[in-house]
């Protein structure tokens, strides 16, 4: 079993979740810098200001900041083609609405882009990864405001201009359709509809400016398509969507229309806005039904149009089942999406089904869709990793998860769907975004760093880290 020859081998990451340096340089407040810590069982809070004697993980992470060297090169030891990592915006302009970059900022990221280069590794860059600057948030709640596109536009533009000629991939908006589900409103938006400390998993919920929030999100977006194509016409431009692959429950007729519906907003809406240019027909029932009205300029529409990405990603980690009976309706644990335990399907420690072929069916969907080069940038297992007496960590559990998965990716490219690569989720170990804890680790890199904020930061390799750098050696072809 091989790969094609160009296929993309690497990992990913986000900034808020391994950098920490969280006040170094000049950078500012991002929305993850108010999220304390929490558990598989206990939500994350999110305070409106830092408080003394209050553990925010993302405020140290893992350090990557002043250890960026060190993982680069590990990196490169595994034979990554592509690292997949955002930057932070605050660190760009700290308050997000300044109209002069810091120069601090753009020179981390120039050392962090040389370095990847150095060991001919592909950068692919998140413009905006779950770290919406917390300046704007206070100033007008973020994306519920149109003047947000300009400030996403103006940080577009330095990060463009800066790292032309070096960065090729860019990614417009992690995981975008998260917005349309309650928890979306803050990670994804930076949305607070009442500033106030509150449970992470409890927010105040305002639908309306969720979408709203999406509108303006699909339209920077788009003019960030453009831009970039203005600036490099070398530059490729994708989105980026959680993949939450749902089935029915029974093959109940109404099981079935549930699950096409759930299908629609969370799957297909805000890629079909952005691989196809325009609002799903779909969609506007769902709008009249749920009281939600969306305000657009004259030229809204054309912007959309004119400013489709050129390739699609997605996140997959898990499957779940719809049922139309609400009483069977359920938020798992660990899972932020709900759905059904489907009955089939053995699950991870934090509750998410495991399904490898769920992952050949979503591909299918997708390349039968868009017909647009597809990446895979994030999917792993998150789990309790244990040092042995020998200071090995033999993890077999997730290479075993990441293999079934990388089988059903080859089956997909033989079903015809144009894959380009494959970059897995915490290709070293860093701070949950769903959670706020290290315990939960899904990397080939070990991290010496806790729930309770000790740990040294050292660096130690998996059982994981030889498999993936064997893999990759022979492109795919030895999985054992």
């Amino acid at each position: 079993m091989a790969f094609p020859k160009d296929f993309y081998w690497g990992g990913a990451t986000a900034a808020n979740q391994l950098e920490g340096a969280w006040n170094e340089d000049g950078k500012g407040i991002a929305c993850p810098d108010i999220c304390t810590g929490g558990s598989a069982n206990t939500s994350k809070r999110i305070t409106p200001e830092i408080k003394e004697g209050i553990f925010y993980p993302s405020h140290q992470a893992i350090d990557h900041y002043h250890r960026y060297k060190e993982d680069i090169k590990l990196f490169a030891e595994m034979g990554f083609k592509m690292y997949r990592f955002s930057i932070s915006w605050t660190r760009i302009f700290p308050n997000g609405d300044e109209k002069e970059p810091n120069e601090k900022g753009l020179q981390f990221y120039d050392r962090l882009i040389d370095e990847c280069l150095k060991y001919n590794i592909e950068p692919m860059i998140t413009i905006s990864h779950y770290e919406v600057p917390f300046g704007l948030t206070k100033k007008f709640n973020a994306w519920v405001s149109r003047e947000m596109i300009d400030c996403y536009l103006n940080y577009c533009r330095a990060i463009f201009t800066r790292y032309k000629g070096k960065v090729k991939y860019w990614l417009t908006f992690n995981e975008i359709n998260s917005a349309t589900t309650p928890v979306g409103g803050f990670l994804n938006q930076g949305i607070l509809n009442e500033i106030k400390e509150m449970e992470f998993m409890n927010q105040v919920d305002i639908p309306q400016n969720r979408f709203q929030g999406l509108h303006h999100q699909f339209v920077a977006s788009a003019l960030a398509v453009k831009l970039a194509h203005e600036i490099d016409e070398n530059y490729q431009v994708g989105c980026m969507n959680i993949m939450a692959t749902s089935y029915p429950l029974t093959c109940k007729p109404a099981d079935v229309l549930y699950n096409q519906k759930q299908s629609q907003i969370m799957n297909w809406f805000c890629s079909d806005v952005q691989c196809r240019g325009k609002y799903p027909n779909y969609i506007h029932r769902y709008f009249k039904e749920n009281n939600i009205e969306i305000h657009m300029k004259d030229n809204d529409e054309q912007i959309l149009k004119e400013g489709c990405v050129d390739f699609y990603t997605c996140s997959y980690y898990m499957s779940n089942c719809q049922t139309s009976d609400p009483e069977k309706q359920i938020l798992g644990k660990g899972n932020l999406l709900g759905g059904v335990p489907n009955p089939y399907l053995k699950a991870s420690d934090w509750g998410w089904q495991i399904d490898p072929e769920g992952l050949r069916f979503s591909l299918n969907e997708i390349w039968d869709r868009y017909q647009l080069p597809v990446f895979v940038v994030e999917n792993g297992l998150g789990a309790y990793d244990k040092i042995e007496e020998d200071g090995s960590i033999q993890d077999d559990y997730r290479i075993n998860y990441l293999k079934s998965h990388i089988e059903q990716m080859h089956e997909a490219i033989l079903d015809g769907v144009n894959l380009k690569g494959y970059t897995p989720w915490g290709c070293i170990d860093l701070v949950s975004a769903s959670t706020g804890e290290m315990r939960k680790r899904y990397g080939f890199i070990y991290v010496e760093k806790y729930d309770d904020g000790s740990g040294d930061f050292s660096r130690r390799k998996k059982k994981s880290f030889y498999w993936y750098k064997k893999l990759i050696e022979t492109n795919g072809e030895d999985l054992d």
